[in-house]
């Protein structure tokens, strides 16, 4: 499977669209294919970890031990806006770790258990990672897979953290995984990840949250148990697993909200209550990359979606139910959004819109 390809799988399995947003303050990028597929929480026993979401199915391979917790998403964020910043997939990682890791906002503690040695081991375990992709249903099996970097030098030594070495530390990106991160980014807010670096799932919900909110244009319930899929895979996968994931999201929730106060999400009964709110990640002009001098103006994503996203259509909840029937394993609000991209360019809007969308969803599936 070719690159392109690859891409329309992660897209339509995950609820991934292209989206870029004009920015204020210090802001940072997400890799867009990690958004939903989240890395382990913990330590992790063996080299494999998988989640799956319905048909689709996501696996991390790493030689050197699983990367896990908060140090490999604040480094997978660092390295998507660098990557932005630069247009390189050659990045230089500091002069030394202690200066690396000011720039991650982490305390430069030293000793076996020290944030320092915890920075370098969950480094090497990150780049030495390979992404596997893979959709199967009864009669369609694709998959890819990228890896994380094609060559990394640390020349980093724990024992003298300050210590400018003769060499530089670098990384050079895989050319699968550094096309992803430059073209389709997600921004989040660089401070929100430093009051947030003590959860993993805190760190995972909010930038989940920053990216579905940023093109959210109408209510939308997640059921509980999708939500377990993507967030909770150290969860049992039954009732009392569900309960306890359902507790502890919630109150990393109730963190995240404390920091993007402006959106609009509460507990529902059958699942998590999204409605249209602010962007975290606002409007402003950023310097060319190009020339490094001229203005240019990003669109934010409400500004980039096509007129008819803002029609009156409102589906039924029961819609979206018949929905996912129609199309098991895919992500029906992001089949919405590309339903409502197509009446735009029709320019007309259906007699049955309840009807229609579901007639699209099941064309869709035919078509995965």
């Amino acid at each position: 499977m070719d690159r392109q390809d690859l891409q329309k799988v992660i897209a339509e399995a995950m609820a991934i669209e292209a989206d870029e947003a004009k920015q204020a303050g210090k802001v940072g990028y997400m890799a867009r294919a990690l958004v939903q597929a989240t890395l382990p929480h913990k330590s992790t026993p063996g080299n494999i970890f998988t989640r799956r979401n319905g048909s689709y199915e996501m696996s991390i391979m790493s030689p050197n031990g699983l990367p896990y917790g908060s140090v490999p998403r604040l480094l997978l964020s660092w390295v998507t806006t660098e990557a932005l910043k630069t247009r390189s997939p050659l990045l230089e990682l500091g002069s030394s770790i202690s200066s690396f890791m000011a720039e991650l906002n982490l305390l430069r503690s030293g000793g076996v258990r020290g944030d320092i040695t915890r920075v370098r081991t969950q480094t090497e375990r990150l780049f030495s990672s390979m992404i596997s992709c893979r959709y199967k249903d009864e009669t369609t099996t694709q998959g890819g897979g990228f890896n994380i970097a094609k060559e990394y030098n640390l020349w980093w030594s724990t024992k003298s953290p300050h210590q400018n070495p003769i060499w530089k530390s670098t990384v050079t990106l895989g050319t699968d995984f550094f096309h992803e991160i430059t073209e389709r980014p997600v921004p989040i807010d660089m401070d929100a990840l430093a009051a947030l670096k003590r959860s993993p799932m805190a760190l995972d919900i909010y930038v989940w949250l920053t990216y579905r909110l940023s093109y959210l244009q109408r209510d939308a319930v997640i059921p509980w148990q999708l939500l377990q899929m993507q967030f909770g895979a150290d969860y049992a996968q039954d009732a009392e697993g569900l309960r306890n994931f359902k507790k502890k999201f919630l109150l990393r929730l109730k963190d995240v909200l404390a920091i993007y106060n402006t959106a609009k999400v509460r507990n529902a009964d059958l699942g998590l209550l999204l409605k249209p709110s602010p962007p975290h990640v606002v409007k402003r002009h950023v310097h060319s990359l190009s020339s490094g001098k001229s203005e240019k103006l990003i669109p934010s994503p409400a500004e980039i979606l096509p007129p008819a996203i803002e029609n009156k259509i409102i589906l039924k909840i029961e819609t979206f139910e018949k929905a996912k029937l129609a199309a098991p394993g895919l992500d029906v609000y992001f089949l919405e959004q590309e339903w409502r991209e197509w009446i735009a360019k029709k320019g007309e809007s259906p007699q049955k819109p309840d009807s229609a969308f579901i007639g699209f969803c099941r064309k869709k599936a035919k078509k995965a």
